[in-house]
């Protein structure tokens, strides 16, 4: 078996973010709506480890939701 089949990599896909105050979290209900600091044709960040590493969009085909990275982010260093 090849080392790289045993490394776990975290993939973390962000629509947008928000802050607010914990209590208001803890007031939401079904159905709540945050808001976030983006908008739809934002696009999304995509996190391998909790590091910035590409861009994307979200895609529907054949009723399956798919994230399609359309820029990989460089990182200097």
């Amino acid at each position: 078996m090849s080392t790289l089949d045993n490394i776990e990599v975290d993939i973390t896909v962000e629509l947008g973010a928000t802050t607010m105050p914990i209590h208001h979290l803890l007031r939401m209900g079904r159905g709540a709506v945050i808001e976030l600091d983006a908008t739809e044709h934002d696009p999304l960040r995509i996190y391998a480890n909790s590091t910035l590493i590409a861009q994307g969009e979200v895609n529907v085909e054949e009723g399956h939701l798919r994230v399609v990275v359309t820029e990989k982010v460089l990182r200097l260093g």
